[in-house]
């Protein structure tokens, strides 16, 4: 499950079709499945205008990443025989609607193993992306891969990120004020004044890796059994903890039941302007990171428009307006000042490179890692 199985996203394409175009029947259509708030509607106008040829653009929002997989999962599933369809096949109203496969469609960093080991998507040709060069290189080593879902610099390119966010620290002023301190990283959350007031991800590769992050480990630590003092530092923290969820984490805190809490910046950042007491900090020794990317689904055909659709997002001034107009982090970098963005989103939206380079995202790991991230995760949890 990624940051926002439950989740939903805002912005201004609404939960619903946007179509765009002259809508002539034998028009070629740029099917787009995407999650929602995550792109601009004025983004999609500009690309409309670019295009030379009048293309019909069909963007469709989905509210979350994990309903978009499914999605992905269903348009490679076989269609049901006669004898599978059951009593239903002989009422000739009742006919089983499958969705056309999308051209591109919105995929979590974290889901990428899965729909590549499952064949759901397909390796991009890098070469008619103009702008790919535009990416640093992690970006790039994050969506190559091996047919396994594995990074590998020998892989194909699975897909294009067009926008990332991170795991960040959100507390109560006002609290704090009395306390004379404020949090600056990871270290802070086992200070005494906190025990019992903060709410986590329940989360085993979040928790569990913002404790190696503290320990000087990575997130991505295969064999966790071996870390000197992790298994205190994390019963220790578990005394500080008062609600593990990684859905409603932030209705404690907003009813000031806990004052910190620890969560995904898409999530966060929409209550900023609803509760201007509330404080956010990226942790300085480094977080986990994340990205939304543009995929094909395995069976499209389109690649010409679905590549320069990608492209587009990849150009710096859109990817600008991408960043801007969703209050998001762009990987292109673009030339944003602080004063773009409102002022308690700045310190999380302009790039801090410094912070970035100590960041990580959250590779795959093998079954046997995964389970000793969950054995001592759920261990904890009930002491």
């Amino acid at each position: 499950m990624d940051r926002r199985s439950f989740i939903l996203g805002t912005g201004t394409l609404a939960l619903s079709q946007l179509l765009i175009g002259c809508g002539a029947n034998n028009q070629t259509q740029l099917k787009v499945q995407l999650l929602n708030g995550s792109i601009p509607g004025q983004v999609v106008n500009k690309f409309q205008k670019a295009l030379k040829s009048q293309e019909q653009l069909k963007f469709s929002p989905v509210a979350q990443i994990q309903d978009l997989f499914k999605q992905l999962q269903t348009w490679q599933q076989k269609p049901k025989s006669q004898d599978e369809q059951g009593w239903t096949r002989y009422i000739p109203w009742i006919k089983a609607e499958k969705t056309p496969i999308a051209d591109v469609v919105t995929l979590g960093d974290y889901w990428l193993k899965a729909a590549i080991e499952q064949k759901l998507i397909q390796p991009l040709n890098t070469a008619q992306i103009k702008n790919w060069s535009a990416l640093d290189a992690q970006w790039k080593q994050l969506v190559t891969r091996n047919e396994q879902g594995n990074p590998d610099p020998q892989g194909k390119v699975w897909a294009v990120p067009y926008r990332w966010g991170s795991t960040v620290i959100v507390y109560n002023r006002e609290k704090f004020q009395d306390l004379g301190w404020t949090p600056t990283d990871w270290s802070d959350l086992w200070r005494s004044e906190l025990r019992s007031r903060i709410s986590l991800l329940n989360h085993p590769r979040e928790v569990i890796g913002l404790v190696l992050k503290k320990l000087g480990n990575s997130y991505n630590t295969e064999n966790i059994d071996k870390v000197p003092n992790l298994e205190s530092e994390l019963r220790a923290l578990n005394q500080q903890v008062k609600f593990y969820n990684s859905t409603t984490y932030l209705e404690p805190l907003i009813i000031e039941d806990t004052w910190l809490a620890v969560g995904w910046s898409d999530d966060i950042i929409p209550l900023l302007s609803r509760y201007p007491h509330l404080s956010v900090v990226i942790p300085k020794s480094g977080t986990a990171i994340w990205a939304d990317l543009w995929v094909r689904p395995q069976g499209s055909e389109k690649e010409a428009l679905a590549n320069q659709w990608m492209d587009f997002c990849l150009q710096s001034a859109i990817a600008k307006d991408i960043s801007v107009l969703s209050k998001t982090n762009s990987p292109i970098a673009p030339n944003i000042v602080a004063a773009e963005f409102p002022e308690p989103l700045r310190n999380l939206l302009v790039n801090n490179r410094e912070v970035l380079a100590k960041s990580e995202f959250l590779l795959p790991l093998s079954s046997e890692a995964n389970k000793q991230y969950e054995t001592l995760f759920n261990l904890i949890k009930i002491e």
